[in-house]
């Protein structure tokens, strides 16, 4: 089976490459190749098909490439940033993209524009701020933003001091009537922006079915957008500093953009069946 590995500030992914969707994913196949141990490793999966071979790609419209994302547990999310960034870059340097202007992904949360150059900008749906909540970190309740970035996420503003020493071994606790199916949950600090920003954040997070990564993407965008939001600026542009790296936020009247480094590391081929193990993970249903 084909592969490649990619990382967008330190948010990894295994990128398996299947244009006509007949690769016969599973749940506990996807988990298997995302262990850092026993698999290739990685924050999740992409899968590069044409929207025409998947079945969730409905509402393409022109886009000729959906990215099927699995979380490291093997579930799906709606939303990737940096897994957009990342499929973008793969298309490119596959030859399957054009390599500078402007076209469209399709993902499970709609079609998302991508702009090409040094770096990768994608522009997400604008973030909607919409309650309050909590996260209950290891015995500490802290006060939370929800918002929804076509994926649910829950922004928790903290000091230095305590985003530092925050203990994300374990799945925040969050109120499950607010959020269904699991939320990724970010812990922000204030601090004062770079030259050409308008605000400026440091960010952890802890991403639903995959644990504490070193960026997410549509994460930074929410804290941007809480950040915007207790400013009283509609607009504007936001660093947010992730464990990984750098993303600037620009959000304009229309889209959030996501901008920031997506490179790919590695190609090769990998054996299923050594992946799995003895059991029979990779079927064909």
């Amino acid at each position: 089976m084909r592969f490649a590995k990619g990382h967008g500030t330190g948010n990894d992914f295994v990128i398996l490459p299947d244009p006509d969707g007949r690769l016969p994913l599973t749940a506990a196949f996807v988990a298997a190749l995302c262990d850092r141990r026993r698999g290739i490793g990685a924050d999740g999966v992409l899968r590069v098909v044409r929207s025409a071979a998947h079945p969730d790609a409905t509402g393409a419209g022109t886009a000729e490439w959906f990215m099927d994302y699995w979380n490291a547990d093997g579930s799906h999310a709606e939303m990737c940033g940096n897994g957009v960034r990342v499929y973008a870059r793969y298309l490119v340097e596959s030859g399957l993209a054009a390599a500078e202007g402007s076209w469209t992904l399709a993902t499970r949360a709609g079609v998302v524009p991508v702009t090409i150059g040094p770096e990768i900008s994608a522009g997400l749906a604008l973030p909607k701020v919409y309650s309050r909540s909590t996260a209950e970190v290891a015995g500490r309740r802290l006060a939370g933003t929800a918002v929804d970035v076509g994926n649910p996420h829950l922004v928790c503003p903290v000091d230095e001091p305590t985003l530092d020493g925050l203990d994300l071994s374990r799945t925040p606790a969050y109120d499950s009537q607010i959020f269904p199916a699991g939320v990724n949950v970010e812990f922000a600090a204030a601090g004062s922006p770079p030259a050409g920003a308008d605000l400026y954040r440091r960010m952890r997070v802890f991403e639903r079915g995959s644990g504490e990564t070193l960026s997410c993407g549509s994460g930074a965008c929410a804290v941007a957008a809480v950040a915007l939001d207790h400013a009283g600026l509609g607009t504007g542009v936001v660093v947010v500093d992730v464990p990984g790296g750098r993303l600037t936020i620009t959000t304009t009247d229309s889209h959030c953009w996501l901008a920031g480094p997506a490179v790919i590391v590695a190609q090769g081929e990998l054996d299923p069946a050594a992946v799995l193990g003895p059991a029979p993970l990779l079927s064909a249903s």
